[in-house]
């Protein structure tokens, strides 16, 4: 089994920030391409950033800039920082991996169970 666990969200007024952490944890032989996604009432769900194994990150136009990815691979973790955030951030957060379980020999895509955000005064 495989678990990815977020933790982080909240409410903070506009300008505020907030750091998101995701843990992955279970029989996992090798972690790929960790990042985040988010989802606001009435859209689809969108990337907002992404790191690979390497380091090498992409951000979604409107969080670049403000957002920050990145990852700790000894703790299978990755962080989001969010600093000047906007009303137009708020939204669940959901953590996403491309990994390859230590039974299996192909990698597949995990989510977490998303944490909100809310931006608001």
């Amino acid at each position: 089994q495989v678990q990815l666990v977020e933790s982080g969200g909240g409410l903070v007024q506009p300008g505020g920030s907030l750091r998101l952490s995701c843990a992955a944890s279970g029989s996992i032989f090798r972690l790929n391409v960790m990042g985040w996604y988010r989802q606001a009432p009435g859209k689809q769900r969108e990337l907002v950033a992404a790191i690979t194994i390497g380091g090498s990150t992409n951000y979604a136009d409107s969080v670049k800039g403000r957002f920050t990815i990145s990852r700790d691979s000894a703790k299978n973790t990755v962080y989001l920082q969010m600093n000047s955030l906007r009303p137009e951030d708020t939204a669940v957060y959901y953590c996403n991996a491309d990994l390859r379980r230590s039974s299996d020999t192909r990698y597949h895509d995990y989510w977490g169970q998303g944490t909100q955000v809310t931006v608001s005064s």
